[in-house]
Formats: C-alpha cells, structure tokens, sequence
C-alpha cells in the first residue's frame, strides 16, 4: 500500500471510531447540545414578546452559534483536557498513525457533536418563532465550515490546559463572553467599542456574520469575505494544535 492509500485509510479508521463513540453517546449529546439553547430561545421569546422578524432571525442565529459553542468549544475542550490528563490517548499514541489524522479525527468528532443541536436549533427555532429563514444548499458547506472554525479552539484548549479544572473554568467564561459580549446575539454596532475591537479576533464574529447572511438573505458578495476569513482561522486553529501537540510524548 502506497502513502497515499496508507493516508487515507487510517483516517477512515479513526473517522469510524469517532462516528462509533458519538453513536453510543447520541441520546446524551442530543439532549446536552439542544436543551440550553432550546430554553435561551423561549426565554427570550417570554421576554421580548413582540420583535421584528430581524431581530427574531438573529436571535435563533445566535443559538444556533451558542449550541456549537457549547458542544464545539465547550464540551469538546473539556473532553479532550479529561482524556489527556486520563491517559486514554495512550491507544492513539501506541498506532503507527500520523498526527496530521489523529488531528482531523478529533475535529471530525467535534462536529459531529456540534451538528445535531446546529439543525435541532435551527428547526425549532423556527417554529417557536414563527419565522421562516432561508434555506439553500450552499448552507451546508458553509455550516460546516462554521462549526470547524470553532471546534479547532475546543480541541486546541483541550490540549493546551494545564489541567481538567482549569480547562473547565476558560471554556465556561469563553461560552458566556462569546455568546453575550460579541455579535452573536446582538449586532456589533450595539456593542462597546472595546468589545467591538475585540470582536474583530474572534471566528465566532464571522461565523454570526455568514449564517446571518445565508439565513436570511442568501450567499452575497459579502459571504465571500466571510468564508475567506473563517478559512484562514481553520488554517490558523489546524497548525497551532499541530505545532504544539506532542501527544505521543504525553
């Protein structure tokens, strides 16, 4: 078997361990990543009362972003951090495996946790709502590459934490920061300046950005400034968790 041959068939043998992990945990994951959103939803919806249509959109929008923050950034952080410090990455490190694929299985699992609660949201929402967002084929590419750009933190916090606790406390403040303070909610120009500058370096702003647009009005030019942006933080993400991985060394 060539190189290449070799490359990918041990990446569809971790894909396959990653599909056969979430499918025995895919009652929980269902029930972790859909209820927080899903009760932040008729929250607001209690709270707000009457609200445009816009201001309705961007609020399912921004749970739809919260439930990948959640199972993406949140859990999967503290997943991997637990793991790590656990031992179970022993079996991957005793493979003849390369880590380029160890990396992308991790990020596979990531969205597949993510993805679920991202359409659970997004069907719900609607209908608690009343409001109809739009829907074209080229969503699904870019829903993809939303959730990618912000599972490569989780897995990089996941490694990178100097323990499980600590692990812990970041991705809690993280989730609450990111959700509140920056446009996912709420749009940038209602924010302080500070938080608006702050913004400006986080995938999730993009993110918002682009599902915003496609949800409601469909691709435009603006979309491509977007998908560009978020694939450079995918890029980003993908080599500070290779550089600073030694998994095989822990």
């Amino acid at each position: 078997m060539n190189a290449f041959s070799q490359f990918f068939v041990e990446l569809l043998i971790l894909f396959r361990i990653q599909i056969a992990i979430v499918r025995h945990q895919l009652l929980w994951i269902i029930a972790m990543s859909s209820i927080f959103p899903i009760v932040t939803l008729v929250f607001l919806e209690f709270l707000l009362g009457e609200s445009s249509s816009e201001q309705l959109a961007r609020l399912i929008i921004g749970n739809m972003i919260f439930s990948i923050l959640l199972m993406g950034m949140n859990i999967l952080g503290q997943d991997i951090s637990y793991q790590k410090f656990g031992g179970y990455f022993t079996y991957y490190s005793s493979l003849p495996i390369r880590k380029v694929n160890f990396i992308l299985s991790l990020l596979f699992y990531g969205i597949l946790t993510s993805l679920p609660s991202f359409v659970i949201v997004f069907t719900f929402g609607q209908q608690i709502y009343g409001v109809n967002l739009h829907f074209e084929w080229l969503l699904l590419p870019v829903a993809l590459l939303a959730i990618f750009s912000v599972v490569g933190i989780g897995v990089l916090m996941g490694f990178l934490s100097p323990n499980p606790q600590f692990t812990n406390i970041v991705a809690q403040f993280l989730l609450m920061f990111v959700t509140f303070l920056t446009p996912v909610m709420i749009e940038l120009k209602d924010l302080p300046i500070v938080l608006q500058w702050i913004s400006y370096v986080l995938p999730t702003t993009y993110v918002a950005n682009v599902l915003h647009g496609m949800l409601t009005v469909g691709w435009t030019n603006s979309t491509y400034i977007d998908v560009l942006i978020l694939l450079i933080f995918s890029c980003i993400s993908y080599l500070l968790i290779s550089k600073k991985i030694h998994w095989r060394v822990q």
